[in-house]
């Protein structure tokens, strides 16, 4: 029988075991919220978003700096409730796509504090962030510039707000699948180039050059790679307004320590008033840091196999949580209601790929079939890259606080599969 009487920090604030042995998310028994809703399922404890997001705004506030916006990346989790409380927070929106500004607009956004990324839009994505007037555009290239110079030609006297997005040549240390900030990138454009795209925004009547964006890559653990960022940009020009990207990383396991939220922007607030001056108006945008260890997925043990290894599978996998399939990502799991474990396992999903696997030589508690699974920090690309592999349809996502339940997004049903057929 487990014994551990205390959980890893990985799992979201206020998680708890109780008397009895059982994870509490939310002031939620887990093992009852799958009795309930189902598995898999996506839980989120809705005060930990609601923390992340003060701690935020409280760090700028702390390093004394008050002319900031905090910019929820919406690509991590890009579930309406999710978008929805951040906006309540207070918070702006990243978009990248016309979809993502509809959930956006949707989730309560005021247009005006939205950030439209991307490094491929067409003419009706810009358009669409032009009719809505948002707060910037993120110009990635130089053809990006023709078609705003195209889409804007009459608006001279009321020009569309753009940031241009520098590659600063900065390594991210990270996964070569989330690293943008090295020379060799899809985004943005280089600090030989810069000179000609600022000159050109400058020209054109349309668009207003407000300012500079960088994004160095996501999973970043170390402070210097921000600080040489800001530092590769400053000889550009002086611009009234800098967007610092995010990229924050999370610790996804016990022995990961990321940077506290408060070092993390300090060191920013610090950096850009040495290297660009004071009186700067700053954007970040965190995505990750601001959702993954709020929410955790609950699987329900269908079998265990014991050959050279031991499998355990369960009913979700790589429709559910696509990361270690596609980064090599690495996670803890537990039993809901025993906590811990010696009894090494590979945990499997359903579907049909031998890289079907969430986690390799993971600890557990002699799992047996019904046993309920919890895989914390989950809250971040989880829900966003789901997928209907094999025909399985998408998890719910379940907002837990104070030790109330509420379905945000419904499970999907076997006639939603072909709901889109013609």
């Amino acid at each position: 029988m487990a014994s551990v009487q205390t959980l890893s920090h990985v799992y979201p604030i206020g998680s708890r075991i109780d008397g009895d042995g059982r994870l509490q998310i939310g002031g939620c028994d887990v093992v009852e919220l799958a009795e309930r809703f189902g598995t898999p399922a996506y839980v989120v404890a809705e005060d930990d978003l609601r923390a992340r997001a003060r701690a935020f705004i409280d760090a700028f506030r702390a390093a004394g700096h008050e002319d900031f916006e905090v910019v929820f990346a919406s690509k991590a989790f890009p579930a309406t409730a999710v978008m929805a409380l951040f906006a309540q927070e207070g918070l702006g929106c990243d978009v990248a796509s016309a979809g993502e500004l509809h959930l956006a607009l949707r989730a309560g956004f005021d247009a005006a504090k939205l950030v439209l990324h991307g490094n491929a839009r067409d003419d009706a994505e810009l358009q669409a962030a032009l009719d809505v007037r948002v707060g910037h555009i993120v110009v990635d290239s130089g053809d990006d510039i023709d078609r705003l110079e195209r889409l804007t030609a009459g608006l001279g006297a009321n020009p569309q707000p753009v940031l241009l997005r520098i590659t600063p040549g900065v390594s991210g240390h990270t996964h070569e699948k989330i690293s943008t900030g090295q020379a060799d990138s899809k985004f943005g454009v280089g600090l030989a180039e810069a000179p000609g795209a600022i000159a050109r925004l400058q020209g054109l009547p349309g668009l207003e050059l407000r300012g500079l964006h960088f994004h160095l890559g996501s999973q970043l653990f170390t402070l210097e790679t921000f600080r040489d960022g800001i530092a590769a940009i400053a000889p550009l020009g002086d611009f009234p307004v800098y967007n610092l990207g995010g990229g924050l990383g999370v610790a996804y396991t016990d022995e990961q320590q990321p940077p506290a939220i408060e070092d993390y922007v300090a060191a920013l607030v610090e950096t850009t008033r040495e290297q660009l001056g004071a009186g700067k108006r700053l954007l970040i945008e965190p995505g990750r840091s601001l959702v993954a260890n709020g929410g955790v997925t609950i699987y329900r043990v269908v079998g265990v196999k014991r050959n050279v290894s031991t499998w355990v599978s369960v009913d979700g996998g790589m429709s559910d949580n696509l990361r270690p399939m596609l980064y090599g990502a690495r996670y803890e799991a537990d039993i809901a209601d025993r906590l811990g474990g010696s009894s090494r396992v590979h945990l499997t999903g359903k579907h049909c790929e031998s890289g079907d696997v969430l986690i390799r030589d993971v600890m557990l508690d002699d799992p047996r079939p019904g046993d309920v699974v919890v895989v914390p920090v989950t809250g971040a690309y989880g829900y966003a890259m789901a997928n209907n592999y094999n025909g399985v349809p998408r998890a719910p996502v379940i907002f837990a606080s104070d030790g109330e339940a509420r379905v945000v997004v419904r499970r999907e049903t076997l006639d939603d599969l072909h709901a889109r057929d013609v």
